[in-house]
């Protein structure tokens, strides 16, 4: 499985589970498809927004 179809795969399990990930991962992990971004890159990105946050989680649910 290439990334590209990989990180299509996990975006759909979390769309499944109804929840919705940020515009800017988003944004990330198409910079990662294009190989202009490496995974390292998207891991600190979600560090530092979990420390941002205190703990709390960047997933939101979806509104219907």
């Amino acid at each position: 499985m290439e990334k590209s179809q990989a990180w299509d795969f996990a975006l759909g399990i979390i769309k499944v589970d109804n929840l919705r990930v940020s515009d800017e991962f988003l944004e990330l992990v198409e910079k990662e498809k294009k190989g202009e971004i490496k995974d390292e890159n998207i891991k600190n990105f979600l560090d530092e927004k979990y420390r941002k946050l205190g703990g709390k989680r960047w997933l939101k649910v979806l509104k219907n």
